[in-house]
């Protein structure tokens, strides 16, 4: 079994793709690889640039893209003060990794002698020479400031470190008739019922597979959202007719420990997988917009504006730290824009 393997950049991240002739046995190895994707107009699978990941797809590892032995503790001692802030798993790798690139650039450097001029030359001559996100930029300063906060003896300013300008990107938001053509393009139950859910109940992708039975609370027509993003609590109102999907839902297939189990009883539910569901909704539906599941949330939001929600609630019901953050629906709302006559018409 042979395969190919080189590294790529894809949506700005550094990656391994590794193509080869349609092989059952190398598809199920490399699924086993955690972030593993499949690009279709690429025609090749890609996984995140690791060394690990590098070994085991012999891709050269070289001093350039390992940190220093400074660097490298340095980078494990982080992990554990962001541990034992309680920060998330999938936080403390993004940071890790951000960090890491960071110290690969410097690693001739002492850590002590890196300055807020330094973090200028990475942006200019890695994050933009590499075409690299504005978004991938900002996990990197975010992760630089925290990590020399717990620094003591540094010549870094951490509150002079510059931030990139954000994209002022609207949310993608489709109609209420692409939703239902979406939320009935399955007649499984289960993949029904998912993408209901997070539609009906404005949920991220994490919420809906964190979800256990018991967090679905009949008797007040609630969701309860136990330590969502930012680790935060919060309750979300249940549509009585999701409600009724979800009890032939929970018949059919008696979930053990979490709502939506993978194939195997007690196992949770893939992202792979959901991703997966929404892919082959898309197809059945005839939509060819590259929709999201993340898509169904800002529709929600979207919707629940149009139909006069004040924003107040919006927020709470997203789980917005900031109301800022919900103030972006409003520019994609189309019930005030569907007031404007167009001077075009009086012509």
């Amino acid at each position: 079994m042979k395969w190919e393997s080189k590294l790529i950049k894809y949506k700005g991240a550094a990656r391994i793709a590794v193509a080869f002739e349609k092989n059952i046995e190398l598809i199920a190895r490399i699924k086993t690889v955690e972030g593993s994707r499949w690009s279709q107009s690429m025609r090749v699978w890609h996984i995140p640039d690791t060394e690990e990941n590098r070994l085991r797809f012999k891709i050269p590892l070289h001093s350039a893209t390992i940190p220093s032995e400074e660097g490298m503790a340095a980078i494990e001692k982080f992990k554990q003060w962001l541990l034992s802030k309680r920060y998330s798993p999938s936080t403390i790798k993004t940071y890790s990794e951000a960090l890491k690139s960071f110290m690969i650039f410097f690693r001739e450097k002492p850590i002590g002698e890196i300055t807020n001029e330094d973090v200028i030359i990475y942006n200019n001559e890695y994050i933009l020479k590499n075409n690299l996100s504005a978004s991938y930029q900002n996990q990197i300063v975010n992760s630089i400031k925290l990590f020399f906060h717990t620094i003591r003896e540094t010549k870094m300013m951490v509150d002079k470190i510059h931030r990139p300008k954000r994209s002022k990107l609207l949310p993608n938001v489709l109609s209420k008739e692409e939703i239902k053509l979406i939320l009935n393009a399955h007649s499984n139950i289960k993949h029904k019922t998912m993408l209901s859910l997070i539609y009906s109940c404005g949920l991220r992708r994490s919420e809906l597979l964190n979800l256990k039975p018991i967090d679905i609370d009949s008797k007040r027509n609630i969701v309860l959202l136990k330590n969502a993003k930012g680790k935060k609590d919060r309750i979300t109102p249940l549509s009585p007719i999701i409600l009724e999907m979800l009890r032939e839902y929970y018949i059919g297939y008696k979930p053990k420990i979490w709502l939506f189990e993978g194939q195997n009883a007690g196992d949770q539910y893939s992202e792979q997988s959901l991703q997966s569901v929404l892919k082959q909704a898309l197809q059945k539906a005839g939509i060819k917009k590259p929709v999201t599941l993340h898509w169904l949330r800002h529709s929600y939001a979207t919707h629940l504006l149009e139909s006069g929600t004040d924003l107040r609630y919006i927020q709470e019901l997203l789980g917005h730290s900031s109301s800022k953050t919900t103030e972006i629906y409003t520019h994609v709302s189309t019930k005030s824009l569907q007031q404007i006559k167009s001077p075009f018409d009086d012509l």
